[in-house]
């Protein structure tokens, strides 16, 4: 660790004082930061009292709302008809579809700039309640859930402005992650139904829901975004339907974990986004013109096992996250109410050892299923290998239409697809998403309405993991989102 550690240490020591220089700019008409010396001797002078009244979910602490807290509410409601799976079970009764409603999202966020270079930010909620969820605690998710229905933590983070703007410390739980844009999605502002979840490669395996306890360093370098961290990854023991002993085929190992290493780089060619929150836009809706490269890693050091050879060894390796992606997201035209395009691609290379393969299942209505050996690949309910060591890449692609187009609404149609190729299926994994946003007004409050399609995947009598056939799902989602 002392050597990976090194040259980090290293960089950051040369950096900041470079940085800091760069801040301290004779031709430039801003005054230096008085010292704490100058400050206790300087006479108080009287200071306008600040204004009150709440604007933008904004509480200002001064006089020109430069420091102020705000918070913000999201909920998210899905009304869905799912095709089951194979061998799906709901209360071991068994199911070849199911209907349910669930609140795929409810968050609460607080956060605020406290002082001129203070900032702290939190973050609860609660993912995936359905009718079969765990009721008021959080309790333990089955295999294939990905949340419980209970309130938890998502983020709790604290920041230090080093120099402003270009360079921030910060520590605490949250999503300051690598790999790609939308590894840490921000959740109010999806273009489609749902947010590319294959990016978020460990969810709820060493990390909370994409949350991680880390120390990170982020900021801006003229139209360079970028920001890396040192991770603390949490106990796989932890985590629903860990593998308690290794195989042939790679899983998470029980070792204390090392550390975990990441970092993310985004160009924006025009216009900048904001990188106050971790948390990246879906889609701005027409509202900006953004046409960002980006690329990103997760490393850590010794983080899966499987068996080999025989006698049989214990083999660990490293788990690598790479990938480049591009963000193109702007309005047709200089009208106000123009329609716009968005467009998102990433090329994702994952290796998590021989053979890694997990399934994904957003709120999945299932609770078990009926043959679990054939149903290993495959999953139950709305389960598909999502995750895997190997190669994949995802892409989306919206067009709103102008503004008012139906009364003070519009319409935004999108289609998203992921196509991955791992090592241990016999077939590529292909999930086809499509819909139509109704948008009334923005992101604030909004009806999608998502076709879904994937594959389900079975062992033949030869052995080899082959798609078997194809499952859809029908979704309604009805967003609240105040920002």
């Amino acid at each position: 660790m002392k050597q990976l550690l090194s040259p980090a240490v290293l960089g950051a020591a040369f950096l900041v004082p470079a940085l800091a220089a760069a801040q301290v700019n004779p031709n430039s008409s801003q005054q230096p930061t008085q010292t704490q010396a100058e400050q206790a001797t300087q006479q108080p002078q009287a200071q306008p009292a600040p204004n009150f009244f709440l604007k933008d979910g904004k509480l200002p602490l001064n006089a020109d709302a430069s420091r102020y807290i705000k918070f913000t509410l999201l909920n998210q409601v899905w009304m869905r008809y799912n095709e089951s799976n194979p061998g799906t079970q709901v209360g071991g009764y068994n199911v070849p579809n199911t209907y349910d409603i669930g609140i795929r999202r409810f968050r609460i966020q607080f956060y605020g700039q406290l002082t001129d270079r203070v900032f702290i930010y939190s973050q609860i909620g609660l993912n995936n309640l359905s009718y079969n969820a765990d009721r008021k605690s959080g309790g333990t998710p089955g295999a294939s859930q990905s949340g419980t229905g209970g309130f938890f933590l998502h983020d709790a983070v604290a920041e230090y402005a080093l120099v402003k703007n270009k360079l921030s410390f910060g520590t605490g739980l949250g999503a300051w992650n690598g790999l790609a844009r939308f590894a840490f999605s921000s959740a109010g502002t999806i273009m489609g139904l749902d947010l590319p979840t294959l990016e978020e490669a460990t969810n709820d395996v060493t990390d909370q829901f994409g949350r991680k306890l880390s120390i990170y360093l982020k900021g801006k370098l003229g139209k360079l975004d970028y920001r890396v961290a040192i991770s603390d990854p949490l106990l796989y023991q932890k985590a629903a339907g860990f593998v308690t002993t290794p195989g042939p085929n790679a899983s998470f190992a029980l070792t204390p974990p090392k550390p975990q290493y990441q970092g993310y780089f985004s160009y924006q060619f025009k216009d900048q986004e904001s990188n106050l929150t971790p948390y990246s836009a879906g889609t701005y809706l027409g509202k900006k013109a953004v046409f960002n490269v980006g690329a990103g890693f997760v490393v850590q050091p010794e983080a899966v096992w499987y068996t080999q050879g025989s006698p049989t060894n214990v083999q660990t390796k490293a788990m690598q996250q790479y990938a480049v992606d591009v963000f193109y997201d702007a309005p047709l035209t200089a009208a106000p109410d123009a329609a716009s395009l968005s467009f998102y691609a990433a090329a994702i290379h994952y290796d998590f050892g021989p053979g890694y393969i997990r399934s994904g299942a957003p709120m999945n209505p299932a609770t078990g299923t009926s043959n679990p050996s054939s149903n290993s690949i495959g999953g139950f309910g709305n389960a598909y290998p999502e995750y895997g060591t190997g190669n994949s890449v995802y892409s989306q692609l919206g067009y709103k239409f102008k503004d008012n187009l139906l009364g003070s609404t519009t319409f935004m149609p999108y289609v998203a697809v992921q196509h991955s190729r791992y090592g241990r299926l016999a077939d590529d994994v292909n999930f086809y998403d499509a819909g139509v946003n109704w948008l009334i007004s923005g992101h604030t409050s909004k009806f999608s309405l998502a076709y879904q399609n994937r594959p389900y995947f079975s062992t033949n009598a030869s052995g080899e993991n082959v798609m078997d056939s194809r499952r859809s799902a029908v979704i309604l989602q009805y967003q609240v989102y105040f920002n």
